[in-house]
């Protein structure tokens, strides 16, 4: 058999260095076409994730508010005077404390157009719940329309910055935003007990998140929010000011914090003395779940107190980051 020469025919050498060329980009091509669909799969993956909070550790923690039937705080409960349940089964208390501590607050004020004629009250109101606070205590303070914007850091200051006397009502509301951002915020802080004081009217127009992933990020951030309602009920805009408070009562309630009706007035003066009262003086307990399973289904929890008589309240339930194979 005769032996082609590749160096001795131009031509053959021209073809082989050209299938070399052509295998080394198509194993170039398909390494790209390769490292583009992870990509898109992972911002899928991202997308679909979304809706789910991440906890960073299992240890659920509750701060815990028990009163009697008059309303009166009650103190001096021990820990086997508390049984944890969770989607019905009963956990193991594994930490259990009772103290004046200081809380971190974060003040979220509305400004978007449907406050316009109400934003003076709104942050009179605002004004007064940092009044109550004790010497201790830290709050920021948030403005959100269209955008969230930080009005004031976490600080001790018992009185709004001067740009926030500056502000008018104007766009949309990203309420549901604002709350993911100052529980992002409140996670970072020192603080066991954390509080997110919500003045709206609670008609959400332009958020990206959703109403249940702010719920699951104040409960990822251990952060209890009370909700004071600024809607206005008069005219046609009643409809939309039922909705609005509808949500703010459901945010509230299953955060096991509470929903003022009331924007001004002694009923409010009295509700922000309550609430800062209620964050003094809870009590603050943690488990480990049994159920260890990461499925993102929500769980519920319910407290019972050894002494019938006695009301305890605190969030309703948590959801887990799903875990996928």
């Amino acid at each position: 058999m005769k032996t082609v020469s590749y160096a001795a025919n131009p031509l053959l050498q021209f073809a082989r260095n050209g299938s070399r060329r052509w295998w080394a980009f198509s194993l170039l091509a398909l390494a790209s076409l390769l490292a583009l669909t992870l990509s898109s799969h992972s911002r899928a993956q991202n997308n679909q994730d979304d809706e789910v909070v991440r906890v960073s550790t299992d240890l659920v923690v509750l701060n815990v508010t028990v009163k009697d039937k008059q309303g009166e705080f009650i103190h001096g409960l021990q820990r086997p005077d508390f049984k944890i349940f969770e989607d019905g089964r009963e956990q193991t208390i594994s930490n259990f404390g009772e103290e004046e501590t200081p809380f971190a607050a974060a003040l979220l004020l509305d400004i978007s157009g449907s406050m316009e004629g109400r934003l003076s009250l709104a942050r009179s109101a605002g004004i007064r719940f940092l009044e109550g606070l004790r010497a201790d205590d830290t709050a920021a303070v948030y403005s959100f329309h269209s955008k969230v914007e930080l009005v004031q850091e976490f600080s001790a200051l018992r009185d709004l910055a001067p740009t926030a006397f500056g502000l008018e009502a104007k766009g949309m509301t990203v309420l549901h935003d604002t709350i993911v951002r100052a529980s992002q915020d409140l996670s970072a802080r020192p603080e066991k007990r954390r509080a997110i004081v919500v003045l709206s009217d609670g008609a959400d127009t332009r958020s990206s998140a959703s109403p249940s992933k702010a719920l699951e990020s104040a409960l990822a951030a251990h952060a209890t929010i009370y909700t004071v309602d600024m809607s206005n009920r008069q005219g046609g805009a009643f409809s939309l000011a039922q909705s609005g408070s509808g949500a703010l009562r459901e945010m509230a309630q299953k955060s096991g914090g509470q929903y003022v009706a009331t924007p001004g007035g002694k009923a409010l003066r009295d509700a922000f003395a309550q609430i800062v009262e209620e964050l003094s003086n809870q009590y603050t307990i943690a488990y480990m779940p049994t159920n260890r399973a990461r499925d993102g289904r929500w769980r519920e929890i319910e407290i019972k107190l050894s002494r019938p008589a006695l009301q305890a309240r605190t969030r309703r339930g948590y959801r887990l980051a799903k875990v996928r194979g």
